[in-house]
């Protein structure tokens, strides 16, 4: 039974977050509970600093005086952090032009971005920096960087959507991948484990393992698409000035474009050669 009533308390209770940003340095019942009905002051950051750190337990009890009963912590502080008043707009641009390279077609609908610190303004001159992969998270830390090589760090939350592949039906290793076995949807960007595939994929790859249906298709499960098959029989042509042959021979690995292949002739010789379209190869 209060294994029970333990559970559903967690369920049903508000949890307070990690951290919040207040417009100044009075931290006010609507920094944390924007809907409030009324607003009133219930701490003040000191002076000479732009970050307060409150424990939870003790924040929890002030906020019973005002009705929220039901609360819950995630940690054992709350920490509060002072807006900085600078224009972040050309990072913001930066985020959205990084994410743009990788993904063509995103709907970015608004971009959250907060100071890991209080500043006070921007230098003139910086360059934006994100991690390497940041693209598959919708989230992360990224930093400027001076002239002078100082950094400052900064927290952004993205609201997006983009459109992705799924696989429509359970896809065998090696099966080529069109709209006979894919189709097109769109998802809010949240986090991926590697790139999802777009439209230059389609027809030109192949799975690398077995899909089952509704799989999001990445650049990790896919290669390549074989032009010529193990075992099936293929056009190898020699052209060299004025000498032109052409002839049928059974290829002996698989093959995708540029790929130097063996095959053998119908007298068992074996050939070299290059492939260079579907099913057709040409001898150097």
């Amino acid at each position: 039974y209060f294994l029970f009533l333990f559970i559903s308390v967690k369920i049903f209770a508000l949890t307070l977050g990690d951290s919040y940003d207040v417009d100044s340095k009075n931290i006010k019942l609507q920094d944390i509970f924007p809907q409030a009905s009324y607003d009133v002051t219930l701490y003040q950051i000191e002076a000479n600093r732009y970050t307060k750190k409150i424990k939870s337990r003790e924040l929890i009890e002030l906020l019973k005086e005002h009705g929220y009963k039901d609360l819950v912590a995630s940690s054992r502080y709350v920490h509060f952090t002072q807006k900085s008043p600078i224009d972040t707009s050309k990072i913001k641009a930066e985020v959205i032009k990084f994410y743009k390279s990788k993904y063509p077609s995103i709907d970015i609908k608004s971009i959250s971005l907060t100071s890991r610190g209080y500043i006070q303004e921007l230098p003139k001159d910086y360059e934006v920096h994100l991690q390497r992969k940041a693209y598959l998270k919708n989230n992360g830390t990224l930093s400027i960087k001076t002239i002078d090589k100082k950094k400052l760090f900064f927290n952004y939350l993205l609201d997006a959507e983009l459109s992705i592949y799924i696989a429509k039906t359970q896809i065998q290793k090696g099966t080529r991948l069109s709209l006979l076995n894919m189709t097109k949807t769109s998802v809010q960007l949240d986090k991926f484990k590697s790139l999802p595939i777009n439209d230059t994929y389609l027809n030109t790859s192949q799975s690398k393992r077995k899909f089952k249906p509704d799989t999001v298709v990445t650049l990790r499960d896919i290669q390549t698409l074989n032009l010529v098959k193990r075992g099936s029989n293929v056009n190898v042509s020699f052209n060299d000035k004025n000498i032109n042959i052409s002839f049928s021979a059974k290829a002996l690995q698989n093959g995708k474009l540029n790929d130097i292949i063996t095959v053998q002739k119908s007298n068992k010789k074996r050939l070299s050669v290059k492939v260079v379209a579907k099913n057709k190869v040409e001898i150097q």
